[in-house]
């Protein structure tokens, strides 16, 4: 079934090839259409025009679609046929997926969000630590179990900073995976690690006892803990 929905898909794009360089788009449409949609969460389309050419950024790709007429285009990467729609009563601007059984059916499938939104990503590489946390707890609010609120690829960031000497940056992003992954080990035993290295031996030790209360078995906290608790009063 999905074979024979990518094929007629494929055909449509071919059979719109021909006529995709005829549609002129004015100014005006273009102020409306261009600007920013929420593919999800944590992704954006952006749309544009270069030279009366739609184009759209999405996923680290520029492309530019086969455009059906002046409100509908076919973007092979995403195998979707896309129109620009408003929702009546609020007015907001959607991306819609057209459906190939029903055309005539609309649906609102990614908003148009204002050109200072951002995404909890976005946040994040900027340094604005807070909005980034509040932007990836709203997504674990919706789906604990998200491809981008992932442990292991915060996890991976933050060493990544680490090896760069970004000590501070690696403490926010290892605190943020923290927050959403609060039971992991793991996690503070990261955190505990850029503490060490930061020169910060006080919140290392703090870290790293409730790495060890996780997991008995993480040497290296035990072996920081040991080595620190004489010098220090806390219990």
């Amino acid at each position: 079934m999905k074979f024979k929905v990518l094929s007629r898909l494929l055909l449509v794009a071919i059979g719109l090839m021909s006529c995709s360089g005829n549609v002129e788009f004015t100014e005006a449409f273009k102020k409306k259409t261009e600007g920013k949609y929420k593919y999800t969460e944590d992704e954006l389309i952006l749309v544009y025009y270069e030279e009366n050419k739609l184009k759209l950024k999405w996923k680290e790709g520029v492309f530019e679609p086969v455009v059906t007429d002046t409100n509908e285009f076919f973007v092979a990467d995403m195998y979707k046929k896309l129109r620009f729609v408003t929702e009546p009563g609020s007015n907001n601007r959607y991306l819609s997926i057209v459906n190939e059984e029903n055309q005539d059916s609309i649906s609102y499938d990614y908003l148009k969000v204002a050109e200072s939104y951002k995404t909890p990503s976005t946040h994040l590489e900027e340094g604005n630590y807070e909005a980034a946390l509040t932007g990836f707890l709203k997504i674990k609010e919706k789906d604990s179990t998200s491809s981008y609120i992932r442990e292991w690829d915060f996890n991976n960031k933050g060493y990544r900073y680490l090896r760069n000497k970004e000590y501070d940056k690696a403490i926010e992003v290892f605190k943020i995976n923290l927050t959403l992954h609060p039971n992991s080990s793991n996690v503070y035993d990261s955190l505990a690690d850029a503490y060490v290295r930061s020169g910060d031996s006080l919140n290392a030790y703090i870290n790293y006892k409730e790495a060890s209360k996780r997991n008995s078995d993480n040497r290296r906290a035990r072996e920081y803990i040991n080595a620190y608790k004489p010098k220090d009063s806390i219990q």
